[in-house]
């Protein structure tokens, strides 16, 4: 969370979990970057940027490498810029 005070002005996570071993991945170990928000009051002050940096350092401190997120059209410029690049979406069975 990001507090202005006693104002909320914006937040971020991260999960850590695991997945089989890959190539591209041999610990298996993956973060995902969720719940991205700042309040409009906010915007165009770095606020996602400081958030998005500290979130993936939380990572790379752990020794994860595979970092992802899913970005809505208004997120996607930030994370394009951060070095992120557009994956196609995962399917799931429910």
């Amino acid at each position: 969370m990001v507090w202005d005070g006693g104002r909320a002005a914006g937040s971020g996570g991260v999960s850590f979990f695991q997945v089989m071993p890959a190539y591209h991945n041999p610990s298996g170990e993956k973060a995902y970057i969720m719940n991205m928000y700042t309040h409009p009051e906010y915007w165009r002050r770095g606020i996602a940027r400081k958030l998005l940096d500290l979130l993936v350092q939380e990572a790379r401190d752990r020794g994860v490498t595979a970092i992802s997120l899913e970005a809505a059209a208004m997120g996607r410029p930030l994370y394009e810029a951060y070095g992120f690049v557009s994956m196609k979406r995962e399917m799931e069975l429910p």
